[in-house]
């Protein structure tokens, strides 16, 4: 049965991307059924590829999101994804906040799946240097890893 998991931050061109990329590369060495996505709870970059330097960072650890769009969380997420993971609390609350009574998903931040993380939040490299962005890469694929060792668990 495949698990289905979207990842939110806010503008979907760094965080969320970079989880994406993560946890397709980790269901993959696992062999796990997932289809993952991303979205943003803000609209401004709304079609566009992600920042230049999450594709450098994504690029520099062997995956490809320059193909990747950014999109909005849309209402109907909620019911066609298992999963909503954010990158950080503020975005997490902004889905508890549009999240339709009733829908199936569940709601979680990446990093409560890392055993000690609990709690934390991918810091936003957008206002950055190269090298938060390897620091966000590092903190999303701790997050996927351990996502996919929960989903592989099942």
């Amino acid at each position: 049965m495949t698990v289905r998991i979207l990842f939110v931050c806010l503008g979907n061109i760094c965080r969320s991307p970079l989880a994406e990329a993560a946890l397709r590369a980790e269901a993959e060495r696992l062999g796990l059924d997932v289809e993952v996505d991303s979205a943003g709870t803000g609209d401004w970059h709304v079609g566009q590829p992600p920042d230049r330097r999450a594709i450098a960072a994504a690029r520099r650890n062997g995956a490809d999101i320059a193909r990747f769009r950014a999109r909005l969380v849309e209402a109907r997420d909620f019911d066609r994804f298992d999963h909503i993971v954010a990158l950080d609390r503020d975005n997490l609350a902004g889905l508890k906040r549009i999240q339709p009574a009733g829908s199936r998903a569940r709601l979680s931040l990446l990093l409560d799946h890392v055993e000690g993380r609990e709690g934390e939040a991918v810091a936003d490299p957008y206002y950055g240097e190269e090298s938060d962005f390897d620091t966000a890469w590092n903190d999303v694929v701790d997050g996927a890893r351990a996502l996919a060792n929960r989903i592989a668990a099942r």
